[in-house]
């Protein structure tokens, strides 16, 4: 197996997903997806916003978190426009998606306030965590054991998929909606961004072991309106925040100090994913562009450009070659 050119995966409220060569920027394949589990008698098929995108870890399948099912795509395949695979248990938006490291397993998040988790070596959703309100966002831990969701009323949970249970919780502020988490490779911090443009930064007391124990670390005024996206850079020497306000802001870990603003978008920017060697940043906004930075230069360096509504999530990936 040999590695292939980068990848960027791009969805948009066109009802598209796009898939660029993310060096020169070319769009190589524009597919209108449908859900197979919703069409209609009589229909051809049933556009559905895209919440989420998420490469599957051997790097092959797309996985398009909807409202309210999951569809897994083969990024190989003659016919993109049909998925391999639908999940079908959630109700309502499917706000977060993602894998163990093995691939075997893969967890979600909706606004119908429950975390699943699936086999997918079987059919069907095999366990689910029920949350009081809708859920935001959902991470994993790097121990592989533990999921960390954020909800609309504000609350922080971590779900032990050993004891099958809620082992702990925070509620950061009362009745603010955390819209993004993420964890440091190492499970020595965790940070939770909400929708005051707040980042709350903990450390864990135990590492890599669990979450169930950490401290306050930093409270982090970031942005004057949402934080949709945050996120650690690959070496943890970043943080990335993206916001309502039309930025994104890369802060220095050592200390939480503003290294740079990345100014360009002319509306919200949804969604950021770094480059695996951290030199680059890639985000979505809703003025229909995703743009690729350079994180030495502080600036834009391409301009990705085809989605006729808000581009919402996107997702870099350094594609395989048999």
């Amino acid at each position: 197996m040999n590695h292939g050119p980068v990848i960027l995966a791009t969805a948009s409220h066109d009802h598209t997903i796009r898939l660029w060569e993310a060096q020169t920027g070319r769009c190589y394949l524009d597919f209108d997806y449908y859900d197979p589990a919703l069409v209609p008698v009589g229909q051809l098929h049933v556009n559905k916003h895209v919440n989420r995108l998420e490469i599957t870890p051997d790097r092959r399948g797309l996985v398009a978190a909807c409202n309210p099912h999951i569809l897994l795509f083969d990024l190989n395949s003659i016919d993109p426009h049909t998925p391999v695979r639908t999940f079908v248990s959630h109700t309502n938006n499917v706000v977060a998606v993602g894998f163990q490291y093995t691939g075997n397993m893969m967890y979600s998040g909706s606004e119908d306030g429950t975390v699943k988790i699936w086999d997918l070596r079987v059919r069907g959703c095999q366990r689910e965590f029920i949350n009081d309100s809708p859920v935001n966002t959902v991470v994993l831990h790097p121990n592989q054991t533990e999921l960390i969701s954020g909800d609309h009323n504000g609350n922080v949970r971590v779900w032990d998929l050993r004891a099958n249970l809620c082992s702990c919780e925070l509620v950061p502020e009362v009745g603010t909606p955390i819209r993004s988490l993420f964890v440091m490779l190492d499970g020595t911090m965790v940070v939770a961004a909400n929708n005051r443009g707040t980042c709350y930064v903990w450390r864990s007391l135990r590492g890599i072991q669990t979450m169930t124990e950490f401290e306050p670390l930093h409270k982090l005024q970031a942005h004057n309106g949402y934080i949709l996206k945050c996120l650690f850079s690959p070496g943890n020497k970043y943080l990335a925040t993206a916001s309502s306000d039309k930025t994104v802001k890369i802060w220095n870990v050592d200390g939480f100090k503003l290294e740079k603003v990345l100014t360009g978008h002319r509306r919200w920017v949804w969604d950021c994913d770094f480059s695996v060697d951290g030199e680059y940043l890639v985000t979505a906004s809703s003025d229909t562009t995703a743009r690729l930075w350079s994180m030495r230069a502080g600036r834009e360096v391409k301009v990705y450009q085809g989605h006729r509504k808000a581009t919402v999530c996107c997702t870099l990936v350094q594609s395989v070659i048999n």
